[in-house]
């Protein structure tokens, strides 16, 4: 057990050492300064200049947005048709069907909003086509989406009063040729030289030990391996995951996984320093999100190395912790630091069944989305952490009877009506989601639907309304993990979902964006004795405060009847 802790703080050191710098390159490469990639410079000119894209024309907020909100719908209708016809398109040696609509409806949209919930399992419910050129795409351009969202905040934030905030196209191709792109090169390769499949052909087939003929799908798989962990996207080529030895094969590519789902959401963080020259204003944002994740991770260790209580009563000893679910060749300590990782940072991959996990395993991995913004995904996840700031601002000037300002700039009435409508839209939608599904399965079970809401369940009582609320908790935080007792692959969940992914995703990145927005158009003031301090630990406490008061409070009745109740039925 010992060594497997020693893996698990080895990562975390390797992520940091690898996130440092790589936090640095962006914010000097966002900034125009000189970088190692300055190559890709001509490619990026063609792509601008094929699309007639001027880069030098700033936009405002509102130009923003209505770019990414364009490009992003002409992406999911692309995505939903291919994913409806995807049987009569190339690269599909298996012979795989269409997706029904109500399923392509849904993994269109899981996918173009980074969430990458798969109600389909991937070796069989999407084509070579498909997973290259609608899947891993939108894996790519999702990403971006958010760093590019991040970067007109950022914008903002280093000119006093201005409405030009960059050019959103600018920053989009950006994050791919110079960020997404290159890194993906590097892990794909790792990942093929480790058993990683990398082939066009369709299944292979072998005989077992005990003599019977097994079909193992395969296909062009490491480069969606790559991105889906670099883009915090999550989605995975098979059914299984990276529990799955093909796309997981051994504790390197595991730990490499780990890293890469982690080293952009933090790099973000430390780039904000650099681009804003706020460097001790970055670090405790970077304490404040690295608390929040031990606070989440120690007790689902705990847990999970401990084991179950019920099967310590009935005599049985534990002594490699609670492995149902579990790949032996990771253990309990390094799984349970996946199952927080890939739900702090959106990612959404899992390496052992969610399902499978402890009462509080499953509680701290549900409070990881709901807070969700201790790290969070590619971009997203430092604009969530400033809907709370702006709160904490707020409610810290009202406190010592100052006028709330931030980054010299007031806090007033319109900017925390938007913080606060985002803020409380988060635990809304999930608990309206999961009030409807609860209802529908209590007063309607037998309804003549095609699958009928008493088939839902695979677990009854307390662990499956824990499946409801972590789907639809899942789906707000556009992280796509999901406790896979719960039989999800019809209208109902598909549709409901689908909409809970959207207003997740977009409602987000566009209050932030405007919040950022106008106070960028408003007068500078000048940082004087009265000025709230944003680089002290004192308001990262704040900050924090607000996060658990406001985002986790928020969901504690709706626990107490899942996770809570299940970890003291078993005692």
């Amino acid at each position: 057990m010992n060594t497997e802790l020693t893996g698990v703080i080895f990562t975390y050191l390797l992520t940091l050492t690898i996130a440092i710098p790589l936090g640095i390159y962006i914010a000097r490469m966002f900034r125009g300064d000189k970088t190692w990639l300055d190559f890709m410079a001509p490619l990026e000119r063609f792509i601008f200049r094929f699309s007639g894209i001027d880069t030098k024309k700033e936009m405002n907020w509102k130009q923003h947005m209505f770019a990414l909100l364009t490009i992003n719908s002409v992406w999911l209708f692309y995505a939903f048709f291919c994913l409806l016809f995807q049987a009569h398109l190339p690269l599909n040696p298996d012979g795989n069907p269409n997706q029904t609509p109500d399923l392509a409806f849904n993994t269109a949209i899981s996918f173009l909003v980074n969430c990458n919930l798969q109600d389909y399992s991937g070796e069989s419910g999407a084509t070579y086509f498909t997973q290259h050129f609608v899947i891993m795409f939108l894996q790519f351009v999702s990403a971006a989406t958010g760093i590019a969202a991040l970067f007109i905040l950022f914008k903002a934030f280093r000119d006093k009063v201005t409405d030009k905030l960059g050019n959103f196209w600018d920053f989009f191709v950006k994050s791919i040729t110079r960020i997404l792109l290159p890194l993906s090169v590097v892990m794909a390769i790792i990942l093929a030289f480790n058993g990683t499949p990398t082939s066009y052909k369709g299944k292979d087939s072998f005989i077992t030990l005990q003599g019977d003929t097994t079909h193992v799908s395969r296909g062009p798989a490491a480069a969606m391996i790559a991105i889906k962990h670099l883009g915090t996207n999550g989605g995975g080529w098979f059914g299984a995951n990276s529990a799955h030895p093909l796309e997981n094969p051994n504790y390197l590519t595991n730990t490499v996984e780990l890293v890469a789902q982690t080293i952009i959401p933090i790099a973000l963080v430390f780039a904000l320093g650099i681009y804003l020259k706020k460097k001790k204003f970055a670090y405790v944002m970077f304490g404040v999100m690295t608390l929040g994740m031990l606070m989440l991770l120690i007790p689902t260790m705990n847990a999970e190395i401990n084991g179950s209580p019920a099967i310590a009563r009935m005599g049985i000893s534990q002594p490699t912790g609670a492995m149902e679910g579990k790949e032996v060749r990771f253990g309990p300590a390094n799984t349970a630091y996946w199952n927080i990782i890939t739900t702090i940072i959106s990612t959404g991959s899992v390496n052992s069944m969610h399902d499978s996990a402890m009462p509080v395993s499953g509680f701290m991995m549900m409070m990881a989305m709901m807070t969700n913004c201790f790290y969070g995904g590619c971009g997203v996840g430092i604009l969530n952490f400033y809907v709370f700031i702006i709160i904490a601002v707020f409610i810290s000037g009202l406190m010592v009877g100052r006028t709330p300002e931030f980054f010299g700039r007031k806090i007033e009435a319109r900017e925390m009506k938007i913080a606060s409508i985002i803020a409380l839209l988060h635990p809304f939608i999930i608990l309206v989601g999961t009030a409807v599904s609860s209802y529908i399965l209590v007063h309607m079970p037998n309804a003549g639907w095609a699958v009928k809401p008493s088939a839902w369940l695979n677990n009854p009582g307390f662990h499956g309304f824990s499946e409801m609320l972590y789907q639809y908790t899942s789906s707000a935080a556009n992280n796509g993990s999901g406790f896979e007792g719960l039989g999800d692959n019809n209208i109902f969940w598909n549709v409901s979902a689908g909409f809970v992914l959207l207003l997740g995703r977009f409602l987000p990145i566009i209050g932030p964006v405007a919040i950022a927005g106008i106070l960028a158009g408003k007068k500078f003031i000048p940082e004087s004795a009265g000025t709230l301090k944003s680089d002290t630990s004192t308001f990262g406490i704040m900050v924090f405060a607000v996060i658990l008061i406001v985002a986790a409070l928020s969901f504690f009745p709706a626990l107490t009847l899942g996770p809570i109740a299940e970890h003291f039925s078993l005692k």
